[in-house]
């Protein structure tokens, strides 16, 4: 089980394919946000949040040094399970944290 503070966010853990998948599934919201099309596009760590569905903070290897942070949304299935890209943060390096964005 993941160590989970109530409302804050795990601790950074490795990519898993679910997470991979869910990178796969809105990498054009992404390219459409950066104005960027990605060659590679590789989930590497991630952290995640419970809200009222799942937010899931997660650092995109997307070629040589350069990577990316994304935070991704996924709603309740209750809600249709959607998932939904919230936000992009740009010239990240492979040290940085994983921060709330």
């Amino acid at each position: 089980m993941e160590d989970t503070v109530c409302g804050g966010l795990t601790k950074t853990m490795q990519a898993t394919e679910e997470i991979q998948a869910k990178c796969d599934q809105v990498k054009p919201a992404v390219e459409d946000k950066t104005g960027k099309n990605y060659e590679v596009f590789t989930a590497k760590t991630y952290r995640s949040q419970v809200v009222c569905g799942m937010n899931y903070f997660v650092k995109v290897h997307v070629g040589g040094d350069d990577y990316i942070h994304i935070r991704v949304y996924e709603k309740l299935p209750c809600h249709g399970g959607d998932i939904e890209v919230h936000s992009v943060q740009e010239s990240k390096t492979l040290a940085d944290p994983i921060e709330y964005l």
